[in-house]
């Protein structure tokens, strides 16, 4: 497992949340983010780091999405 840092598109509320909704992966092709389906602060046992953890739903995969220290990255095999 190993951590793929990613540009991330993402809403802001006025009440200071943060929602990804899209992220660009190292090919340059932008994925939406059809759900997100768990928000928690956690730690990346696989790949190192710890932060926010988006447990998210894209294209009928589900895929772990960190922010860690305002650096987004994808958990990756």
């Amino acid at each position: 497992m190993r951590k793929i840092f990613v540009e991330v598109y993402a809403h802001f509320s006025k009440e200071g949340e943060i929602t990804p909704i899209s992220f660009v992966w190292v090919d340059g092709k932008t994925y939406e983010i059809d759900k997100i389906i768990e928000k928690r602060n956690a730690a990346s046992l696989k790949a190192g780091g710890q932060g926010i953890r988006y447990k998210i739903l894209v294209r009928s995969k589900v895929l772990y999405l960190f922010c860690d220290e305002n650096r987004w990255f994808v958990e990756f095999t």
